[in-house]
């Protein structure tokens, strides 16, 4: 398997012929192997002040990375400090994405998950945009497990499949599209 971590940095646009092609600019210096156990590989990428106990982990790596991600099945013979770089996917056309969602803090049904509210007539002075009912009543007497409420929205963790590679220019990967999180966040890109 091929794995790699990078860092959003934004969107721009490359062209293709006449055509302009929205992009996804994942930073991927820096990438390497920072301990290998018999779980697997576990990539690092910046770097970071830490406790004692980090700074004991990783002294073969010499540093603690800020962000890790640990892999099972990585190709090829490794050691502690080999760089990871983005030309590994020069032959790849499409790669998966994982990313943490933008956090949207805590929101309510509407905003959520799209309810459209109650009516504006009829006497709802202040209902426009409840949930309505959450339970059945005496039975079974208690709200279903999972029902959609008001809660904290973003801020999961989403895998995005068949991600599009359009240019790989020096270590930086450009994906057609967004890519879910804010600039700066953690990018792990899969074959």
């Amino acid at each position: 398997m091929k794995a790699i971590l990078g860092i959003k940095k934004g969107m721009t646009r490359v062209y293709d012929g006449d055509l302009s092609v929205p992009v996804t600019v994942v930073d991927v210096t820096g990438c390497k192997v920072c301990n290998i156990t018999s779980d697997g590989v576990e990539l690092g990428v910046g770097k970071k002040r830490a406790n004692t106990a980090l700074q004991g982990k990783y002294k073969d790596l010499g540093y603690v990375p800020m962000h890790r991600s640990m892999f099972s099945e990585i190709e090829g013979e490794l050691k502690i400090g080999d760089d990871v770089v983005a030309s590994m996917f020069e032959d790849e056309k499409t790669v998966n994405i994982n990313a943490t969602a933008k956090g949207k803090g805590f929101a309510g049904v509407v905003k959520r998950w799209g309810f459209h509210g109650g009516p504006k007539t009829h006497g709802q002075s202040d209902r426009h945009r409840s949930g309505g009912s959450v339970g059945a009543g005496t039975d079974p007497g208690r709200i279903i497990k999972g029902h959609r409420m008001a809660g904290r929205k973003g801020g999961n963790s989403v895998t995005l499949k068949n991600k599009k590679i359009v240019k790989i220019v020096d270590n930086y990967i450009l994906l057609k599209g967004p890519i879910p999180g804010n600039n700066g966040d953690l990018v792990v890109i899969k074959k």
